[in-house]
């Protein structure tokens, strides 16, 4: 009995399983990125928390007038959640897309918002949060567990 990411083939089934598509490549490649995307927030978190020097405005120069602890252990949070919706997706779990184009939406105004204290990183981040909402929402669905859930 074989089964693909394509579609889950049900018990007893004489007919084969559809063959995957190459649009799942597409999804393991946004999984990939939603395991990076986090851990570079996670980064951006930690440098924000230890290290608000290194960003290029104060607090007063952010279109939100928070300080950067504030700002820390968002990016830390996010960055957390979006490894795990990134495993989830690399899984195959429905909850793990529909958190992930969650998670990148935020990620995106977040990174809009913060987009004075590091514009460059900030704009980078923006277009990889794109990139998933795309993959796993056009298409999320060609990715399925191998076995029921």
């Amino acid at each position: 009995m074989s089964n693909s990411y394509a579609s889950e083939r049900p018990t007893g089934a004489d007919a084969p399983a559809p063959a995957a598509t190459s649009w799942v490549s597409v999804v393991v490649f946004a999984g990939v990125l939603l395991l990076t995307l986090g851990g570079f927030q996670v980064t951006e978190g930690a440098v924000a928390l230890y290290r608000e020097e290194f960003f290029m405005v104060t607090r007063t120069g952010l279109v939100l007038e928070l300080d950067y602890a504030t700002w820390g252990w968002t990016h830390l949070l996010l960055g957390l959640t979006a490894v795990a919706a990134g495993a989830g997706v690399l899984l195959g779990r429905l909850w793990a897309r529909i958190l992930g184009v969650l998670i990148t939406f935020l990620g995106a105004l977040l990174h809009f918002v913060f987009l004075a204290a590091s514009p460059l990183w900030c704009s980078i981040l923006i277009c990889m949060d794109v990139l998933i909402i795309y993959a796993l929402c056009a298409h999320g669905r060609d990715v399925r567990p191998t076995h029921a859930e």
